[in-house]
């Protein structure tokens, strides 16, 4: 019995003690997204911000609750996430215009309520039907889940602004979502001058095609600079590198996918993980790169870390 009074102390500090690192790692998780969008404001930082491609699709469906929780744990920046538009204009989270690919539904999305999406279960990253039973989530649904903990970029989110941006400003959480697109800088202007609130742009651009080109000189010559520019390219031409180099003289960061080959000129996730996180992501780092979209999240995050460039 003196045994056991003698370690009680001892056992209800360690809990304590516990109890309170779990608390202080879950309000700096509270507080991510703010840093995140810090960081994203910040052109001088040399942190490397990491973009979870459609969550942890790997291992849970994509685009779903468990896919985005997963990237949060891990520590990431951004979740990437696809919306589409049901016909009675709810937003949820498809990559596909289609159910096929990523549910047991099939169909047009658009030609479907959000009263028969709901009944459907989500497919895993292999097309296979899943153990869990994940129904597709609405964005709203997703940004509760993302709310202070992860910034999130919405694909096609410009398709939708209007709506997206309603929500968003419902909800409270606009400053915390990123959009990206191919259009003229008039155009966007006019769309974000609507608005006395509006969610983070950023242009996305192709330096070996010519009129992409001229879009990003119109950008380059504003005024304002962006806050970040996607450039993506199938070989490294000295047309993507003097892009690379005008978007970083501009005071902008460089955001760089290495999901498949033709969007970085070979240097993409799988060759890292097959042959040298150092030859391929170091390469894209050395660029200038300082946002990097992954479909290998936790493998990045480790080499970034490892190099001190991820907190």
């Amino acid at each position: 019995m003196r045994k056991l009074t003698f370690f009680f102390p001892l056992i209800v500090m360690v809990g304590v003690l516990s109890f309170l690192v779990a608390c202080e790692g879950q309000k700096k998780c509270d507080k991510r997204a703010a840093y995140v969008v810090e960081q994203i404001h910040n052109p001088k930082s040399d942190q490397v911000l990491v973009i979870c491609h459609r969550g942890d699709w790997r291992n849970f469906p994509e685009n779903s609750i468990p896919a985005i929780e997963a990237v949060i744990d891990m520590g990431a920046d951004v979740v990437e996430l696809d919306v589409a538009l049901t016909k009675d204009s709810v937003l949820i989270l498809m990559h596909d215009r289609t159910l096929d690919r990523c549910s047991n539904g099939k169909g047009l999305i658009a030609e479907k309520s959000y009263a028969e999406i709901e009944k459907l279960r989500l497919k895993s990253a292999h097309g296979a039907q899943n153990s869990l039973n994940l129904p597709i989530p609405t964005l709203r649904e997703a940004l509760e889940v993302c709310r202070d903990r992860i910034v999130v970029n919405i694909d096609k989110g410009y398709d939708y602004y209007d709506l997206v941006l309603a929500l968003t400003e419902e909800m409270g959480v606009t400053n915390q979502i990123l959009i990206k697109g191919g259009k003229p800088l008039a155009d966007i202007k006019e769309k974000l001058s609507k608005y006395e609130n509006n969610m983070m742009y950023m242009p996305i651009v192709s330096p070996q095609n010519a009129k992409s080109r001229d879009m990003l000189s119109e950008y380059l010559a504003d005024d304002e600079p962006q806050l970040a520019y996607e450039v993506c390219w199938n070989k490294y031409t000295p047309e993507v590198e003097q892009a690379m180099k005008q978007v970083i003289a501009d005071g902008s960061k460089l955001w760089v996918n290495t999901l498949w080959n033709s969007l970085c000129g070979g240097l993409s996730d799988d060759v890292a993980y097959t042959t040298s996180a150092e030859e391929v992501y170091g390469k894209i780092v050395d660029m200038g790169a300082t946002m990097i979209q992954t479909d290998r999240p936790e493998f990045l995050l480790e080499y970034l870390r490892e190099r001190g460039l991820h907190d």
